[in-house]
């Protein structure tokens, strides 16, 4: 069996050196934690676990809770942040799944505490408030993508919807754009709001707006069981004669099918339509051509920010009660 020793001789360093980075001591030289990660990898060392819960009363566990985002494709990047961050701090992650349902959500927490996790980073599909039910009082949590319910104290990461929107709106007016258009998301979801929202005050900082009969839905129904509308209503939208000469879509699913029904009526990308799609969806954004401009949800760095912010709770430090991470404006060939 490998020990605390072998890996100390093997990356030249004190034993106490050796155990202070396996106790994730900041204090040590991040070129000598480097040093002593890799030699603790090349041999295969193990720590004890049992033995650090009982030094530090630590389990050196942090649980990664989510609903159905971890078999989400576009959102799988907040799982990678925070995977990639932790492993970077000695920590291990302990990953379980709700599904949304009320019954799993408890049992999922009573397998977290089971394990003596230090702390829970709660991660959700879509921006959202959480319900009372959803939280246990008693595990230092950090919210990644979804809002804390009233009463509580648990600090949220939070995407920025605005910074995006405001890059995108700015390239579609310095290309000459001034008749623009939107093909809603479900109404139900919380992003439907912050999006138009932020797309309409982007416009208006140029003297720009959205026409009314230029809004169209682009999706209906109950969440997880809605249905896309965008392309019938944007095929009756583009086949008027008056028509916009640029569509924003909620998100880039919504794009896709703007995408069709202006191809459906003959028209040219972008010569005579340009379509911003939201969320960098890359199956979609990088497969179609030409291929789509949008805005990126920063979901690695949402996971990387909620361990820092969840480690400074669990040191005992100060954390802000929301931190708000940009987004992006990609562009590419739609614009």
């Amino acid at each position: 069996m490998v020990t605390l020793k072998d890996v100390a001789n093997e990356a030249g360093v004190s034993d106490r050196t050796v155990s202070r980075v396996v106790h994730n001591d900041r204090r040590v030289d991040p070129k000598t934690r480097a040093r002593v990660t890799e030699a603790i990898e090349r041999l295969g060392y193990i720590p004890n676990r049992a033995a650090l819960m009982m030094r530090n009363n630590r389990s050196g566990i942090i649980g990664v809770m989510t609903d159905v985002v971890a078999s989400t494709p576009y959102s799988t990047d907040i799982i990678r942040g925070i995977q990639a961050e932790i492993e970077a701090t000695g920590y291990s992650m302990l990953t379980v799944n709700t599904g949304g349902d009320a019954k799993q959500v408890s049992k999922c927490w009573r397998e977290l505490k089971g394990h003596r996790v230090d702390g829970v980073i709660y991660v959700t599909m879509f921006q959202r408030v959480l319900n009372d039910w959803e939280l246990d009082p008693t595990v230092r949590t950090v919210l990644v993508n979804c809002h804390k319910p009233k009463g509580a104290e648990t600090p949220s990461v939070l995407p920025n919807e605005v910074t995006g929107m405001d890059e995108a709106v700015n390239a579609a007016v310095a290309g000459g754009h001034r008749n623009f258009g939107y093909v809603r998301l479900n109404p139900l979801v919380m992003a439907a709001g912050l999006r138009e929202t932020a797309l309409r005050n982007a416009l208006a900082r140029h003297g720009q707006n959205l026409r009314d009969d230029w809004c169209v839905q682009g999706a209906e129904g109950p969440i997880f069981n809605d249905r896309f509308t965008a392309y019938d209503t944007s095929l009756e939208l583009l086949g008027r004669p008056d028509r916009p000469t640029i569509l924003f879509c909620g998100n880039d699913q919504i794009a896709l099918q703007v995408f069709s029904a202006a191809y459906s009526l003959g028209l040219r990308i972008p010569d005579d339509l340009s379509i911003v799609g939201f969320d960098d969806f890359w199956v979609i954004t990088k497969v179609i051509r030409p291929s789509l401009t949008t805005v990126a949800l920063p979901y690695f760095e949402m996971g990387k920010t909620a361990v820092v912010t969840l480690l400074s709770m669990i040191g005992g430090g100060q954390v802000p009660k929301v931190v708000s991470i940009p987004s992006h404006f990609v562009e590419r060939q739609t614009l």
